[in-house]
């Protein structure tokens, strides 16, 4: 099956900076896929070389197949961009920002307005559509990015940071909406600093750190190999040294000695449980917190990070 997008060796540089290092992911027809990173590891500089917007000094990057240097034009048609600020031509109402963005990608004039309409429609935007882009909220900004990035009906949506400074509802909303284009067979690729946004909608992750791909891997399988379950048990009575049957479980006491926490790796809970018993510690109440997304971040982007 030929790939929505191939990246194979990407290095970019700016001057002396490298932005990207050897990056090599390819990205399946279909796939909802997460691209995370700190501010600068290099996710924008991804995309804008995917979209044309950059050019690269080695490696080579295609979309369904197109090389997107030697065959920009077919590549760039199968990508819809909603970029993370607003660049919008203030001197254009909605309602000709979406029409003109089909006639750029060559709809004939009837079916962009027609398709303008129904976009309209979608995002609420119709009672809006004689305003420039400065008279809407900012959620309204937001809907109109999507909108107009779905002007051409793309294979691919490129989404970056969709919900930075939406309300909830929106944020909802659009969730939903995603997973619905994503379910029809809309391949979409996701930056955001929501990491939850991220566990939530994402079935693959590639995180991007320093210009390296520092994982790639599914969102679930990203989230157990950094760390198991952490189980948290809080002491009816004041624990000061652990007992010696549970020395090697590496457990922290907290909170003065009425909590302490720890990984669930093997048998430790019974481990635990029975050195507390054997003791006299009684336990007033167990909580099991699963690792998040944001765990396997952050200790991916600080294994190379400097202090």
């Amino acid at each position: 099956m030929t790939a929505a997008i191939s990246i194979q060796n990407l290095s970019k540089s700016y001057g002396r900076f490298r932005a990207l290092e050897n990056v090599t992911f390819d990205i399946q027809p279909g796939e909802f896929f997460g691209l995370l990173g700190p501010n600068g590891a290099g996710k924008t500089t991804t995309i804008r070389i995917i979209t044309g917007l950059a050019n690269y000094q080695k490696g080579r990057v295609s979309v369904f197949g197109h090389d997107v240097r030697k065959e920009y034009r077919e590549s760039r048609a199968l990508v819809g961009l909603a970029p993370q600020e607003f660049n919008f031509d203030p001197f254009l109402s909605v309602e000709q920002i979406l029409t003109f963005e089909g006639g750029y990608f060559g709809l004939p004039w009837t079916e962009s307005k027609k398709r303008t309409h129904a976009m309209m429609d979608l995002f609420d935007l119709s009672d809006k559509r004689r305003d420039g882009y400065k008279k809407l909220s900012g959620g309204m900004k937001r809907r109109l990015l999507i909108a107009r990035a779905l002007m051409h009906r793309p294979r691919i949506l490129i989404l970056d940071e969709p919900t930075a400074g939406v309300d909830l509802e929106l944020r909802h909303f659009l969730w939903s909406f995603f997973r619905k284009i994503n379910q029809e067979g809309t391949t979409i690729v996701l930056t955001t600093h929501y990491l939850e946004e991220a566990e939530k909608l994402c079935g693959r992750i590639g995180v991007i750190h320093k210009g390296s791909l520092a994982a790639l891997d599914t969102t679930e399988s990203l989230i157990r190999k950094i760390s198991g379950d952490q189980v948290e048990l809080y002491l009816k009575n004041r624990l000061t040294i652990l007992p010696s049957e549970i020395t090697e479980v590496p457990v922290l006491i907290e909170a003065d000695g009425k909590k302490i926490r720890f990984e669930e790796k093997g048998e430790a809970v019974n481990r635990v449980l029975k050195g507390l018993h054997k003791h006299g510690i009684e336990v007033d109440r167990i909580d099991v917190r699963r690792p998040t997304l944001e765990d396997a971040f952050m200790q991916l982007t600080k294994k190379n990070t400097n202090p």
